[in-house]
């Protein structure tokens, strides 16, 4: 697209593109503001929007994981009672939580988590990586794993005539 333009018409379809920030996409596609969307899987457990997942797209493969720093006396999830855990997950953390009894507090940031534990903000993070660099580079080591994420094709549930023509065009 040219510029800032965040609502750009296709040339050759009948279907405008929206650009949207990826937290933003699971909202407009379940109010039917937009008829499909992309986005991680993870944000799709996070929100647990009213949407149909079509398909998974096969890019865009990550893991959201709990990570300490490399140096913690963390070292089993049994290990996490009473301790302090900052992410951008807070509802699919708490779930992966209670679904292994662990009671934790959940500091809720929007970004950049590896540095909480550094500045004792936090004594680990759940934070999505796909190559695990960062964590790397932040000095802290994977405990666990809590799910695998990758792109997914999503659909509102709102009824929309033009729907049909899309899916067919892709062959869906």
């Amino acid at each position: 697209p040219k510029g800032r333009k965040l609502v750009v018409p296709c040339v050759n379809f009948d279907l405008d593109l929206l650009y949207l920030r990826s937290e933003d996409i699971p909202e407009y596609v379940s109010r039917g503001t937009a008829d499909f969307g992309i986005v991680g899987e993870n944000l799709l457990y996070e929100k647990k929007p009213k949407v149909k997942k079509l398909r998974k797209l096969g890019f865009g493969e990550c893991k959201l994981i709990i990570a300490v720093p490399a140096d913690s006396d963390i070292k089993t999830l049994k290990d996490l009672e009473g301790e302090r855990i900052a992410t951008s997950y807070p509802e699919t953390l708490k779930t992966f939580l209670e679904e292994k009894s662990i009671s934790a507090s959940i500091i809720f940031i929007k970004g950049s988590c590896e540095i909480a534990p550094t500045l004792n903000l936090a004594d680990a993070i759940c934070d999505i990586t796909q190559t695990g660099e960062t964590l790397h580079e932040n000095d802290l080591r994977i405990l666990t794993q809590v799910l695998e994420s990758e792109a997914c094709l999503i659909e509102s549930p709102i009824v929309n005539p033009q729907k049909d023509n899309f899916l067919q065009l892709c062959k869906l």
